[in-house]
């Protein structure tokens, strides 16, 4: 029997997740040695996320691209780097993170509808709305309940208008999914490999 080995782009793939996840790590320690609550506990849900394609993998009996899975856990990092000042510095940072994530989501929703044979369109876009919404009540709810406490909050509310912005900016994640997702997701879908 011959050994399996990887092909360029999988090894490649995971090179890059372990740069991720290195990434992850080195965040979760400038955060701790700024005692940056927000970044340590943003950093560690971001670790555990970039285990998630493969929890998905083995329960669903799906395989993603090696592109797939960088792509989700590069939302992660951006998402765990972002604690450590560009949410605050750069004025887009907030709007790419959204966007991204919402990819995610989107992506998730569209390939669920499709695998049962149900149109994705309205679920994309309810699930995103009804997800950003209650993202955004937990922001304010998370960042009240520091302020009260004296805390560092971990989620950072800006208000009205940034909410505003961050629900534009998730639903333009949907709408690239609804574009693209018949595309790119056919690996997740039943469709072709």
């Amino acid at each position: 029997m011959t050994p399996v080995t990887e092909t360029a782009p999988t090894s490649v793939a995971r090179e890059a997740e372990r740069g991720i996840r290195y990434g992850i790590v080195a965040v979760f320690l400038v955060g701790l040695r700024r005692r940056n609550a927000g970044a340590v506990v943003n950093a560690a849900l971001a670790l555990a996320f970039t285990y998630l394609p493969d929890v998905l993998e083995r329960e669903y009996d799906v395989e993603f691209r090696p592109w797939q899975r960088v792509y989700a856990e590069i939302a992660t990092l951006t998402h765990a780097v972002g604690m450590l000042g560009p949410y605050d510095d750069v004025w887009w940072w907030d709007h790419l993170t959204h966007a991204h994530s919402a990819t995610l989501l989107a992506g998730i929703v569209h390939a669920a509808a499709r695998r049962r044979g149900r149109e994705p369109r309205p679920r994309v876009v309810a699930v995103v709305v009804c997800v950003g919404l209650l993202w955004e009540l937990m922001e304010y709810a998370v960042h009240a309940a520091a302020d009260r406490l004296g805390l560092e909050p971990f989620l950072v509310s800006y208000g009205r208008t940034d909410t505003v912005l961050d629900l534009i900016f998730d639903l333009l994640g949907a709408s690239l999914v609804l574009a693209f997702g018949d595309r790119i997701l056919d690996n997740l879908t039943g469709g072709r490999d």
